[in-house]
């Protein structure tokens, strides 16, 4: 039997919620990014990891917040957690993988193609799996076309948000970043949710934990992780300024690099040598 699929419950409530938790991890994932690409070798793996976490527990929690608003009427919906909590997992790191490829190459062709490929499949794979971990009285059915459309989004945006990472302008250049990537995120989910038709069984409906049962736990740890990556980045004033006060380790495409002190001309040190070895050689009766 076809299911009636209601995706907006609560109304635009949840989807901008979840718009909204999509922009903040990618805000401070693109500006700990642009902190990785200014810092030396040294510092780079730990501001790669953080930003990795913030855009992956962004995205998952923008998922779950969309997930609340969906519902199929007849069917209690449950969700099995080790699959909800592997689609993290997934998330954090796929993005991670892409980011440390241009975080290392820089924003190069090569570099934003191969990142962004991994970063958008890894958002598809959560959103997926995460679908994956509902239980409910029926079945999944997806429309081919409509899922590749929108793995294809996840990969676009994905790409998108790391060569404006890349570029490490400004706190404002990231925030609108940020927001055409949460669009592009949300949008992502919800033409994966349009590809979506459930069919439901006949008995009784399948055990499993209830959305309100799930939704302290998996909420309150991404979003305590999101808040404390946002204190880090208050107190930065580099990842705010986005203005390095020192020379980059090594020069990549994508990462500006300071110019060259001024070197004085040949004139100007012959000049200065001819002063010196006058007032040397100058006699008392010339003084």
């Amino acid at each position: 039997m076809q299911g009636t699929v209601d995706g907006f419950s609560y109304g635009l409530v949840t989807p901008l919620v979840a718009y909204l938790m999509a922009c903040l991890g990618g805000a401070l994932g693109l500006r700990c990014t642009t902190r990785a690409l200014l810092v030396a070798q040294s510092w780079r793996p730990g501001w790669l990891a953080l930003g990795s976490a913030a855009i992956g527990s962004g995205i998952w929690t923008m998922h779950f917040i969309a997930m609340i608003g969906f519902t199929v009427d007849g069917a209690p919906i449950h969700y099995d957690k080790p699959m909800t909590y592997a689609s993290l997992g997934v998330a954090i790191v796929m993005v991670g993988v892409g980011i440390f490829i241009v975080g290392y190459r820089g924003a190069t062709g090569t570099a934003l193609f191969t990142g962004g490929t991994i970063t958008g499949l890894g958002i598809a794979s959560m959103h997926y799996l995460g679908m994956a971990g509902m239980r409910f009285n029926g079945t999944l059915q997806y429309n081919t076309f409509t899922v590749a459309t929108s793995v294809a989004i996840a990969m676009g945006a994905a790409t998108a948000a790391l060569w404006a990472a890349g570029q490490v302008r400004g706190f404002l250049w990231s925030v609108g970043a940020s927001l055409v990537m949460g669009l592009a995120v949300t949008g992502m989910h919800y033409t994966g949710m349009a590809a979506l038709s459930v069919h439901l069984h006949t008995g009784a409906p399948t055990a499993g934990d209830s959305p309100a049962a799930l939704l302290a736990p998996m909420l309150i740890g991404p979003l305590a992780f999101l808040c404390l990556a946002g204190v880090v980045v208050m107190f930065d004033p580099l990842m705010v300024m986005g203005k390095p006060d020192w020379t980059p380790a090594e020069h990549k495409p994508g990462v500006p690099a300071h110019p060259p002190a001024p070197h004085p001309s040949r004139r100007s040190r012959l000049r200065s040598r001819r002063k010196v070895t006058h007032r040397e050689f100058r006699t008392p009766q010339n003084r």
